[in-house]
């Protein structure tokens, strides 16, 4: 058989390293999608086994036993059950974390007794070492019946041997063990037996399964009639039987652990991560910590990417300069460099912010302190009737909410997921972060306290706590009108502190940029083009009517040329189409502080926040004869029509405080529909999200004005 083609399914505790093997052995070739039918990540991606097998990865969601409890558990057993129509593996990898191995033994001596092939990667052998935790491969090996490979994926060390001992299992020179790891028979042998003459081929543990969980399997209603009949003959009790097989599994493992494990004493052996979470998790010290590294994490944003901005605004103005007195005067011209140039230097302007957020999230990550963000916050959060698995999905939310609300689903309580699902777009994510820098810039004094203690630093972090101070009320508001019997528990696993990976740091940062120009720059292309358009023309006789008035002011000598021209293409771009779209609106945002093109620029930004930049790039560019000036220069050089500036400080914060809670994001309410499978929440998402934006904007305005 030249070249075949084998499927392999990733399996694991959550924790293991399993996504870090599925990384190393695809390498770039990954896609990411959704399981049919449900809304869980699907990882797969292509890697070359040997010089004859070439395999499809499929990377399962963690998992800590095969009786599952969550959505994605679910999606894990129905593959490993055979259940899944779609996806048949023929090699099963099981990734066990060597420093937790009592409990990662758990689920692979189940997976064991499926009577699947099996290659299990053992990964955290260097913790287990620190830990003092020494472990013989090869009387591992033998007590479990199947090869076992030391791997260390982030370094890319033991993913050699592991593709050849997958390579021999798949030439079927490994062999299943023939004597199940627990005595399934003993649990219970003749429902064992009467599943088996419906399902031939099915082993014995497997058999168990369909008489605990086939209700959630896709038979006909005929199988399912008769795995009722085989449960009621038998009288079989399904939780008696999953605890005793828990017990006998669990005192099979310690004898295997004697054999192939040595342990120091537990009391003698303090590690550097029980040291420093005494500091990081101190019930006093630890809060004081946290509000510092995310004070840090703003300032750095700020202080680290002003520099690369300014040069690319720089570069920008620079050719928009050049290519007007290069280019002739027509239509084409003007779109070129007031829509096309304007457009992308709105976009790539913010990648350096965007890259530098993703890059400390990351090393936040890396390092395990993210897990002990949602431990300290636990209390807080259960206060207004969430847990501290909320953290994470309000946390990734000032990434980007669309990937934040689909990582609720790993909350077990409805009330819970559906609570972090309607305040997750609350969270300041990146998309705002353009819009929070340009009015940051504008209207803040870039002036430093005690030497480095930046202003617009801290406006910047305030505007972050200002939204997360919103969610939480919000949710504490609406725990009262959510109603469920569920009960909640707070079950995490804390992760060893480790180095930060620096390749996978680089690697985030650069896919992030990548996704962020790409995606987001599509849009904000797209609306930049035709804002030009509705900008540029309007109504042939309001344009013909300034036009005129313009030739008939020209003649006169008395006029100043350069005011004259500023003024012609200020009532230009006022009788456009886009203004007069402005201006219908400006009589309900005037109150705010904003006149008719900031208007222009909340409408256009109603695909997606980060649009406004690019609409006020193209707004002050239409026209304009100042070229080689910054965005922030024209906007601040704004009028009202009484001669005031626009952009003062009560409008700068009117805006920001506006944008830190309106739904500016269609992706954000889809993905929100698809996960709650109804438009109901969707929509009171957007109304409360605008309303608080409104009510809070005018607030401001009013009292700073």
């Amino acid at each position: 058989m030249a070249n075949p083609s084998i499927h392999i399914a990733l399996v694991g505790n959550p924790n293991s390293g399993k996504s870090s093997l599925f990384n190393a052995l695809t390498g770039l070739n990954q896609r990411v999608g959704n399981f049919p039918g449900v809304t869980v990540d699907k990882k797969t991606g292509t890697a070359t086994i040997s010089n004859t097998i070439t395999a499809k990865i499929i990377d399962l969601p963690g998992t800590y036993s095969l009786y599952p409890k969550r959505l994605d558990e679910w999606v894990s057993y129905r593959v490993l059950l055979n259940q899944d129509k779609d996806i048949q593996a023929d090699i099963i990898v099981v990734v066990v974390d060597a420093s937790n191995l009592k409990r990662n033994l758990l689920f692979c001596t189940q997976i064991l007794d499926l009577k699947k092939p099996v290659v299990v990667a053992l990964t955290m052998a260097d913790i287990a070492k620190k830990k003092g935790i020494n472990i013989d491969l090869t009387e591992l090996e033998r007590g479990l019946g199947v090869p076992v490979v030391s791997i260390n994926p982030r370094k890319g060390k033991g993913i050699a041997p592991l593709k050849k001992a997958i390579e021999q299992t798949c030439l079927k020179l490994y062999q299943m063990p023939v004597r199940d790891f627990i005595d399934n028979k003993a649990l219970a042998e003749a429902p064992i037996e009467d599943i088996q003459e419906l399902f031939p081929n099915t082993s014995d543990y497997a058999a168990i399964h369909y008489l605990i969980n086939h209700e959630e399997f896709a038979l006909n209603p005929s199988l399912q009639h008769s795995i009722e009949s085989i449960e009621e003959k038998h009288a079989f009790n399904p939780t008696k039987t999953q605890a005793t097989e828990i017990l006998q599994r669990y005192s099979r493992i310690k004898h295997v652990m004697q054999l192939s494990v040595s342990e120091p004493d537990p009391l003698e052996q303090t590690l550097f991560t029980d040291k420093l979470d005494n500091i990081l998790m101190h019930r006093h010290w630890g809060y004081l910590i946290l509000i510092s590294i995310l004070f840090l994490l703003f300032q750095s944003v700020f202080w680290l990417a002003q520099y690369p901005m300014t040069w690319i605004e720089m570069i920008f103005s620079s050719a928009s300069t050049f290519l007007s007195n290069l280019l002739p005067n027509t239509w084409w011209s003007d779109l070129l460099i007031n829509g096309l140039v304007a457009g992308l230097s709105g976009i790539l302007v913010f990648v350096p912010q965007i890259m530098i957020l993703f890059g400390l999230v990351t090393l936040l990550e890396d390092t395990g302190y993210m897990a002990r963000i949602s431990f300290l916050t636990d209390r807080l959060m259960r206060s207004v009737g969430l847990n501290g698995k909320s953290v994470m999905p309000l946390i990734s939310g000032f990434a980007c909410a669309v990937p934040a609300i689909m990582s609720a689903r790993n909350i077990e309580n409805k009330k819970e997921r559906l609570l972090t699902i309607l305040i997750t777009p609350l969270m300041s994510c990146s998309a705002r972060l353009p819009v929070y820098t340009i009015l940051i810039a504008l209207v803040i004094p870039n002036v430093y306290y005690l030497g480095f203690l930046s202003l617009q630093g801290l406006v910047m972090m305030g505007l972050y706590i200002l939204g997360l101070v919103m969610a939480l009320l919000v949710s504490y508001v609406a725990k009262w009108f959510i109603h469920t019997n569920e009960k909640s528990f707070f079950i995490l696993e804390l992760p060893t502190y480790r180095a930060p990976r620096w390749k996978n740091v680089g690697q985030t940062m650069i896919n992030k940029a990548r996704i962020f120009v790409r995606d987001a720059g599509k849009v904000i292309m797209v609306i930049s083009l035709i804002l030009w358009a509705l900008s540029s023309y309007g109504p042939s006789k309001k344009m013909a009517a300034v036009q005129a008035r313009y030739e008939q002011a020209k003649n006169q000598s008395s006029i100043n040329t350069a005011n004259l021209e500023k003024q012609y293409h200020a009532e230009k771009l006022e009788n456009s189409y886009a203004g007069l779209l402005g201006k219908s609106i400006e009589p309900a945002i005037a109150p705010l502080g904003f006149d008719w093109r900031i208007g222009i620029a909340i409408i256009t930004s109603i695909a997606a926040r980060e649009v406004f930049v690019g609409t006020m790039a193209t707004l002050y560019s239409v026209g304009e004869s100042d070229e080689g000036l910054l965005l922030k220069d024209k906007m601040r050089a704004a009028k009202k029509p009484d001669g005031t500036p626009l952009f003062t400080l009560a409008t700068g914060l009117s805006l920001m405080v506006f944008y830190v809670f309106a739904m500016q994001c269609m992706s954000t309410l889809a993905v929100t529909r698809r996960e709650t499978k109804t438009w109901k929440w969707p929509i009171i998402q957007f109304v409360y999200m605008t309303t608080i934006a409104y009510l809070m904007s005018l607030l401001v305005y009013q009292l700073m004005k």
